[in-house]
């Protein structure tokens, strides 16, 4: 009779594959490397929406700064943006001040 691997192990081979580089038993044992693997996917979610809120306040603090040499606050730049329906997000914005301080201030003269 030909030997049959068991899935089990397979299983187990899997979670201990994905659980390298923890400490101790959570990367020794199956149970409690499963366990951490669950934890670590529910940090890596939340981590995940984190990023974006931290990216967005990044991009606002840079405009600001930007936005203040200039002799504006950054909520009425934005406001100005609004009214004149420029459509630049934050994100694009903020690497023009940081790229081109130029442009930027272009678009400010403009929206003045």
């Amino acid at each position: 009779m030909t030997r049959v691997k068991s899935i089990a192990a397979r299983k187990h081979r899997e979670i201990k594959l994905k659980a390298r580089g923890f400490k101790n038993a959570r990367s020794r044992r199956v149970k409690t490397a499963k366990e951490a693997l669950l934890h670590a996917g529910q940090y890596a979610y939340a981590g995940r929406k984190l990023k974006k809120r931290d990216l967005r306040r990044l991009w606002i603090t840079r405009l600001n700064a930007a936005v203040r040499e200039q002799g504006l606050s950054y909520s009425a730049f934005i406001s100005l943006l609004k009214k004149k329906n420029v459509e630049l997000d934050r994100k694009i914005l903020a690497e023009l001040a940081v790229e081109k301080p130029e442009v930027l201030t272009k678009i400010i003269t403009e929206v003045k």
